[in-house]
């Protein structure tokens, strides 16, 4: 879409204005955000665009408009996608060899597991190899009960950082600030960058990884824009 309008605004009720029209979602709903600073966030992005309207370049309206059309109107279905996770938490799922590998999964992500441990007063189950085991009933309610108390608009942040790295445990902890996006990232892909060292970067795996890595980032300052 070509470049519509002059000048951006934020309205009195943080809606966003385009030469004096607010801004609705693709569902017509007008793009009320939560705070100051997302509303500030989602006008910088309409201002920053050029000629063409590029929506890849506008991840704070992009999850504005996903909380609002589509987690706003069943918080509890959508947080109920993502709670999924706490039954199948990546961090619980060790290698079986090369001792290398499982030395450094267990330096990475021991403490994010005790962090929960004594965070939500839960017991996890450690895996070695891929298949499935049920985490316990009371650890995976805790979890969840953490990740239904969000809002639409946390959800909504916590959505792509959820599914990209496979662990609820490292996306709590990132959403309480316990460690960093970046940090959370790796540790999150540590079995690829770890093959990646031994064998050499795959240029469509570096493509994937990297394009994940600045929707996971994005998602992370969205949230912390929230408060």
């Amino acid at each position: 879409m070509k470049r519509f309008y002059t000048q951006v605004e934020v309205s009195d009720e943080r809606g966003i204005l385009l030469d004096g029209k607010p801004v609705r979602t693709p569902k017509r709903a007008p793009l009320i955000l939560p705070s100051d600073r997302v509303a500030n966030a989602v006008a910088d992005e309409w201002r920053a665009q050029g000629e063409k309207i590029d929506p890849r370049s506008m991840p704070c309206t992009g999850l504005s408009n996903a909380a609002i059309d589509i987690i706003a109107p069943d918080p509890v279905t959508f947080a109920a996608s993502l709670t999924a996770y706490a039954d199948t938490d990546a961090l619980c799922y060790r290698a079986v060899d090369p001792p290398e590998l499982i030395a450094r999964q267990n330096a990475a992500w021991d403490p994010m597991i005790e962090w929960a441990r004594r965070r939500y007063d839960a017991s996890f189950i450690m895996v070695s190899g891929i298949i499935h085991q049920p985490q316990p009933p009371a650890s995976v309610a805790r979890l969840s009960a953490a990740m239904e108390a969000s809002n639409a608009f946390e959800l909504a942040g916590l959505a792509p950082i959820v599914t990209i790295s496979g662990s609820l445990i490292a996306s709590l902890a990132l959403f309480e600030r316990v460690i960093s996006a970046r940090h959370a990232f790796d540790i999150c892909h540590l079995d690829e960058l770890w093959q990646v060292e031994k064998w050499g970067e795959d240029y469509f795996g570096t493509q994937t990884r990297e394009a994940h890595r600045a929707e996971f980032i994005g998602a992370a300052h969205y949230l912390t824009l929230l408060n």
